[in-house]
């Protein structure tokens, strides 16, 4: 007989992937990480509405609950999309989105990549001229496909950022340490550093 998924994996492909965060966690794996840790309640998402949380409720064997009001309401999947003409290419909307759904550069016009949206909004706060409006999503892309191509976009954009973090940190860690061998050998760049470091400790 087939070995099941951990119960974590089995939990997530429950949830319905819009990486919105309503639930409280970055992201539908990390809440489903701490349901089946027992850490957080199956009624904190409500894109997947009532009907994941019986999904959820009949996969732990426990009774379904009332959404959280706390969490959001229940509603129509809705897409972004950007209004060209007044989008001012300030790239926040790209920076917000889980999924790596919007496209666009610095001063340049954006747009969305409606088969990829899930719909999250998370873009909508993040935009300063207020040029993303959001429409109904089409039923059919309310799928499991869709959900599972989300899911990879997910864990590929956040593998990206830890690494431009990892990157930039280990170019930090090398000037500072190129700064300290330099400073090292002159008495002038050793006296520079120790009264850097005492301004950066004052309040």
């Amino acid at each position: 007989m087939a070995e099941l998924p951990p119960l974590a994996d089995r939990i997530d492909a429950l949830l319905p992937q819009t990486q919105c965060e309503q639930c409280g966690y970055h992201g539908c794996r990390p809440y489903a990480e701490a349901i089946a840790r027992g850490e957080a309640e199956i009624n904190r998402c409500p894109p997947g509405g009532a009907a994941g949380i019986a999904q959820l409720a009949a996969l732990l064997q426990r009774p379904a609950l009332p959404l959280d009001p706390a969490r959001g309401v229940e509603k129509p999947r809705l897409l972004a999309r950007i209004v060209e003409a007044d989008c001012i290419g300030c790239t926040k909307c790209i920076q917000a989105c889980p999924v790596d759904a919007i496209v666009g550069a610095s001063k340049l016009m954006h747009t969305v990549l409606a088969d990829d949206c899930t719909g999250c909004e998370l873009c909508v706060p993040a935009c300063p001229v207020d040029c993303i409006v959001l429409e109904p999503m089409p039923a059919q892309q309310i799928d499991h496909a869709h959900a599972d191509a989300a899911r990879g976009h997910f864990r590929r954009r956040e593998a990206r950022l830890a690494r431009e973090t990892a990157l930039r940190e280990a170019e930090l860690a090398a000037r500072k340490a190129a700064v300290d061998t330099a400073a090292s050998s002159n008495p002038v760049l050793a006296a520079l550093a120790r009264a850097r470091a005492k301004q950066d400790k004052s309040p």
